[in-house]
């Protein structure tokens, strides 16, 4: 089916008070697996795509892009294209024609006032160009290879009162929130702050993002929409799910030389994956 645009997908999905599942994808077994994952659930999802994984393909965003574009239009189930954690302002200006319908503008790393200026101008550009945007204020923790901030480190969380002066003055369409996860844990040990989130949710009226969701049990997660979450992000799952059905295919086959074998049998544990988180976060 055509694709979707993310804005549509999380506008219903806060308006049920449910959230939509957001993948990030790395390669062409990534997308293929979150689509088959989504199907079989019978859900919608986003594909996401990360400056991080354009770095790793050299630099170039089309490639990934149009894999997963013709792997959306393929689908039994509505998909969207997001490209996330965006710092590089030629990379968002590509964004529209590689056929992205939004953009996690990252400028989280900066001090308020410059996050703030740089998420205005990509909030202007982005909108002029029919896409959605999104952004981060309060550190998450773990990006770029740093290690997770511990729970009530300073900056580990995301205040209200701040929240809503940014998200008034920036334009930004929803924003992903520092509640107490972490990216890139590979274990699923994160306690969130549900009563910050409760605040959060009364002081904004845009729709909330949980980042660094593979560390989050799965009651936690259930927790986090219940109170206001609409689009939660998750990537380290799939690489876990992937890396360790690799490593066991070959342990089991060492003379195997054919990618072939150890690919599928990673894309199918990574579609698994999906289809559970799913049902976690929406319902079976």
């Amino acid at each position: 089916m055509p694709l979707v645009t993310t804005g549509e997908l999380i506008t219903e999905a806060a308006a049920a008070r449910t959230a939509v599942p957001a993948f990030n994808v790395i390669t062409l077994e990534h997308v293929e697996a979150v689509v088959r994952g989504a199907e079989s659930a019978g859900s919608s999802v986003v594909l996401q795509v990360s400056e991080n994984a354009v770095r790793f393909r050299g630099g170039h965003l089309l490639p990934l892009a149009r894999a997963a574009t013709a792997a959306a239009e393929r689908a039994g189930v509505p998909v969207a294209l997001h490209l996330d954690h965006v710092q590089d302002d030629d990379l968002l200006r590509g964004a529209p024609d590689a056929g992205f319908s939004s953009v996690m503008y990252d400028a989280s790393r900066l001090p308020y006032e410059e996050n703030l200026a740089a998420t205005r101008a990509a909030a202007d550009w982005a909108h002029a160009r029919g896409l959605w945007i999104e952004a981060e204020l309060g550190q998450v923790g773990g990006k770029h290879g740093a290690p997770p901030l511990d729970a009530h480190a300073p900056g580990a969380r995301t205040d209200p009162g701040e929240a809503r002066a940014f998200v008034a003055d920036s334009g930004v369409d929803a924003l992903a929130v520092a509640i107490g996860s972490a990216h890139a844990m590979t274990t699923r040990t994160a306690a969130l702050d549900h009563a910050l989130l409760k605040r959060l949710r009364a002081a904004l009226d845009v729709p909330l993002v949980l980042h660094g969701s593979s560390g989050v049990p799965d009651g936690e997660l259930r927790a986090a929409v219940g109170g206001g979450i609409a689009k939660v992000n998750i990537g380290t799952a799939l690489n876990i799910a992937l890396t360790g059905a690799v490593r066991q295919h070959l342990a089991a086959h060492p003379g195997t030389v054919d990618p072939r074998h150890w690919l599928a049998v990673g894309r199918e544990a990574m579609a698994g994956t999906v289809t559970r988180l799913i049902s976690v976060l929406v319902g079976p």
